[in-house]
């Protein structure tokens, strides 16, 4: 899920696919798909979060918990990136 929280550009992502993981990160076309760079906070409600500044545009996206890939559901929309796998995609105004 992702939640825009203004003009500004910050994007709350929010993963709620995997409340028992250890760690979850967030990676996109926005970190060049590093899997170790955006640690995802967990929080008492079992979600995992990370707020970022994102230019506007079309930005793909994916979570990793526990080292497994993991698309987000509720996505505005989902496309086949250049690595030939399923993205899901934000867009900042």
């Amino acid at each position: 899920m992702v939640i825009k929280e203004d003009q500004s550009g910050d994007v709350t992502f929010v993963c709620t696919l995997a409340p028992a993981a250890k760690s979850v990160y967030l990676v996109g076309d926005f970190n060049q798909w590093n899997p170790t760079t955006i640690r995802m906070s967990a929080g008492p409600d079992g979600a995992f979060r990370a707020r970022l500044r994102l230019p506007p545009g079309e930005h793909q996206y994916k979570f990793v918990a526990d080292g497994v890939w993991l698309n987000d559901p509720d996505a505005e929309r989902q496309v086949v990136n250049s690595y030939q796998a399923l993205a899901s995609v934000v867009t900042v105004r």
